[in-house]
This record gives C-alpha cells, structure tokens and sequence, in this order.
C-alpha cells in the first residue's frame, strides 16, 4: 500500500469539505499514510452563464479532475455522485461508494422570509426538479440558477429568486440546515440518482483497500439500481431522470421517473427486489417505464 495519497477535488467549499470526510477518514485508520489535498477549478465550474445541457452535462465537472487521475498528479478524485457521468472509463474506475447523506430535496427561503413569493422565480436548473415542482407549485415561474451552493444562496438572499430548491446533503453538510424551510419526500420529489451519496474513482489495477471501513455496502446497492436506471434510459443531466432506492433489510425498493422527450409526459413508478439483483431491479424498472404506452 502506497504511503501517500493525493486527493482530486473541485475547489467550492463543498467540494472541499466532501474530500475532507475522506482525508479524516484516511488519516485516523491509516495514521502512518500522508494525505493531500488537490483543488482544481472544472468547466462546469467556469461556464455559469448556461444551463448544464447547453454545454455538455455532467462530464463537464468531472474531466480536469480525471486528467489528474491518469497524468498520477492525483490518486483519488471525492465526487457528488449525481455529478459523475453514468458511463465510466474502464481505466478510472469508481472504487467506492460512502454513506449516504440525507437523499432529499430541500425548499430554502431568503433569509428572513417565511412565504414563497410568488411574483419571483423559483432557482432550480434541473429538468428533474423543475417537472416535480410544477405539480407542488403549478402556478410558479422555474427560473435557472447555476454555481455553487453559498453563491446560489447570495443570489437568493439578494432577492433574484422567491426561493431555491437544493440537495438536502450539501446544505447538510455545509452546515447550513437552518436555511432549510421544507423538506420534499422522496415519493413528492424524486430525488437524482445517487444523490447523497459520495463517490470515490480511481486508476485501474490499484490497491484501494485502506478505504475499507469508508465504503458502505448499503449505499453500493442504491448506487448500483439508480444509475442502472438511468443509464439504461441514457439520462445524462440534461435529461430529466431520478431514480431513488431505499433499503429495508435484504429488500431493495426503487422509485423512478421517465420522461418523454416526444410528448412532455412523465411517469413514475416504484419495484421491489433483493439487493443482490440491484443492477438488475433498476434496468426492468426503466424498460417497463420507457416501454409502458
């Protein structure tokens, strides 16, 4: 086992706390392992003026960090695992899933304010969240809203938008739940697959296993139905899929939504299987719902 790692990240303060949890991790189960932190600015992170289909979709926050990967300036990349592509390099492959953080969408207000208003838009670029909010908010504006979280928030708090819909998980972690004025369900707003959930990449044929203890088996089989479901639907960001697994013992229940580019309707539905069929459950899922007229 190598003596040092260096860890890839994207520079936004969540990025950075996210590679932390790995480094502590790292740094209390192995004392004797140095660690690094590598922060690099992405594309997706640079282009803000355009909705992430506009400009290429997910690879977008992920393709500097995996350069630094295969040039071995780096030999782990902590990504948001609804950020990362559903088809990944052979050679850069995702070597671990961690816990998952809370998985739901969250409503956040400005500071101040305890009524949406609703002469402003709501801040939300995603397809996904914006076809779920219609049916909570049908007669709110959906307005676009990029960048990281703190400057989606200043953006908000400077009376752009009525209010923002987030990932719970970020602003969790980020330590600013009391910004949070309702929680959606999972069954009102289903979340992006693999949201919540952090993953770790790395180089092909490497040894991994000082992350032992890090990784979690539980999270492993969310990912695996979520992203089956959406790969199989081929949902990038630009297309407005979620896909959502909660674990009940050895029991794996997966909710869906599909969208028809063609005629603008959208239908959910929910399985059931064992966890080891994970992969499995979210491909009949998304083929039952792309082929249900």
């Amino acid at each position: 086992m190598t003596s040092k790692i260096i860890i890839g990240s994207r520079e936004s303060k969540l990025a950075v706390i996210q590679s932390n949890m790995v480094m502590d991790f790292i740094k209390e189960a192995h004392p004797k392992m140095q660690v690094e932190l590598l922060t690099m600015k992405t594309t997706g992170d640079k282009i803000l003026d355009k909705t992430l289909d506009k400009i290429g979709g997910k690879g977008l926050f992920v393709k500097e960090l995996d350069r630094a990967l295969v040039d071995r300036r780096s030999d782990l990349s902590v990504h948001s695992l609804k950020d990362m592509p559903m088809e990944v390099a052979k050679e850069l492959p995702i070597v671990g899933f961690s816990k998952r953080e809370d998985p739901r969408d969250v409503l956040i207000l400005p500071k101040g304010v305890t009524e949406v208003d609703a002469s402003k838009p709501i801040g939300c670029s995603s397809l996904r969240r914006i076809l779920q909010l219609k049916e909570l908010f049908p007669h709110m504006e959906c307005k676009s809203v990029r960048g990281n979280v703190i400057t989606r928030l200043a953006k908000l708090d400077s009376g752009e938008y009525s209010a923002l819909v987030l990932a719970a998980a970020g602003i969790k972690r980020l330590g600013l739940v009391e910004r949070i004025s309702r929680y959606f369900t999972v069954k009102e707003m289903i979340p992006a697959a693999g949201q919540g959930i952090l993953a770790l990449q790395g180089r092909e044929g490497e040894d991994y296993s000082y992350l032992e203890g890090f990784v979690d088996q539980e999270a492993t089989y969310m990912a695996l139905a979520e992203r089956a479901f959406v790969r199989y639907l081929d949902g990038g960001c630009s297309s407005p899929v979620a896909a959502h697994a909660q674990i009940d013992g050895d029991r794996l229940m997966l909710s869906g939504l599909y969208y028809e580019e063609e005629t603008g309707n959208y239908r959910k539905k929910t399985c059931e299987g064992p966890v080891s069929e994970a992969e499995n459950l979210g491909i009949n899922l998304a083929r039952e719902l792309k082929e249900k007229k």
